[in-house]
């Protein structure tokens, strides 16, 4: 009898150990396996996130067979505590290992959607975007000016909390109180801007956030960036420019951002501007004549009066012998950089050429003829307007 009882408890124990050797190399086998994903998925890991509760979310969005598998594999290889907060794409049919690793590594995260708050001179306006997974294209969701109704699809992608990438897009160019102007529209920020930020001291840029981020913040943000801009610019300038203190760098290259927005000119129009420094002759650019009058307070929205030309205002540089005493607008990197590193060139003249660009000059007669060009393209506009 005992003889009987031991053979069928052998028996028993040998069929366990064959079955756990079965349930450990299917585990195994699914863990190593295609996943079942047929097409890329975003994925959050919530802050503060348990291993459970995310094998659990995995697997209920079927980006795993088995999240038991998933939470025992974690901790077999001691990285159930390695998660990383934030929005990941996970591919289609990923294995387990796989995203165990995208969802260890952290870095910068992923997202489906887009919003990005834009400052221009023309006024502001919001850009959603979306990316879906697995492709790189950005497609158009909704676009609206500052002030408008958020559009229904993104009103309720907000309702329902979807994870998305903030951004505030700051073009070159603006002033402090366009931008502050500007920040105050964008609905994804909050607070008050008691004081608007000297002029030039904040970066053109786009600045990622997140929903809620004080309006301060982002201004903050942006003058240190500036600073730091500055401050290398200054760092790598040529060793006889004319300027002789960030400051004043920081005051040229607000002149050069107003008076061309094509890339390739920004050092020519330094050069000009250098030259005439050097030269002991006036800078006679309109856009710090109109910094005078509007106080950066928005565009003039008029041509120059004669009177204004000829009136003696500190940023009157028709009058004045040297730059205006501050900053005329927000420059971006290159204009600071072509401030300090001008190109070498012989002109101190410049006026548009009809294109976008500008026709520079040496000698007066040159511009004379320039202007002219420039003047008969005007009046040829405005007859095929009428």
């Amino acid at each position: 009898m005992w003889n009987h009882i031991a053979a069928n408890a052998i028996t028993l124990l040998i069929v366990g150990i064959v079955a756990l050797a079965g349930l450990i190399g299917w585990g195994q086998n699914t863990y190593v396996s295609e996943g079942p994903l047929d097409e890329a998925i975003f994925f959050e890991v919530p802050r503060g996130a348990s291993l459970t509760a995310v094998s659990e979310s995995l697997e209920d969005a079927g980006a795993i067979e088995s999240g038991i598998i998933f939470r025992l594999a974690a901790r077999y290889n001691e990285r159930d505590g390695d998660l990383k907060f934030g929005n990941y794409e996970i591919p289609a049919r990923a294995t387990m290992p796989q995203i165990m690793d995208i969802v260890t590594a952290g870095g910068p995260s992923t997202f489906r959607y887009t919003s990005t708050f834009i400052i221009r001179a023309q006024g502001a306006e919001t850009r959603v975007r979306e990316r879906v997974p697995g492709q790189s294209e950005l497609s158009d969701v909704a676009t609206f000016a500052a002030g408008e109704p958020l559009p229904e699809v993104y009103a309720a992608l907000v309702a329902q909390n979807v994870p998305m990438i903030y951004r505030v897009s700051i073009a070159e160019g603006l002033t402090s109180w366009e931008i502050v102007e500007g920040l105050k529209s964008a609905h994804f920020l909050s607070g008050d801007v008691d004081v608007v930020p000297a002029e030039g001291l904040l970066a053109p840029d786009t600045y990622e956030v997140v929903r809620g981020t004080a309006r301060a913040d982002v201004l903050a943000q942006m003058a240190a960036s500036q600073e730091r801009i500055l401050a290398a610019a200054w760092d790598n300038r040529q060793d006889d420019i004319p300027v002789t203190s960030p400051e004043e760098a920081l005051i040229l290259a607000s002149i050069i951002e107003k008076e061309t927005s094509v890339p390739d000119e920004r050092r020519l129009v330094a050069s000009v501007f250098t030259n005439r420094l050097r030269q002991g002759m006036r800078l006679q650019t309109d856009p710090t004549v109109i910094y005078g009058i509007t106080k950066g307070e928005g565009s003039l929205g008029r041509g120059l009066r004669r009177s204004e030309l000829r009136a003696a205002t500190p940023y009157n540089t028709y009058v004045i012998p040297a730059l205006p005493p501050t900053p005329i607008a927000n420059p971006g990197r290159a204009a600071i950089e072509a401030a300090v590193n001008p190109d070498e060139s012989p002109y101190i003249f410049f006026v548009a050429d009809g294109t976008g660009g500008h026709a520079f000059s040496v000698t007066l007669a040159e511009h004379n003829q320039n202007v002219a060009r420039w003047r008969q393209i005007e009046r040829d506009r405005a007859n095929s307007q009428n």
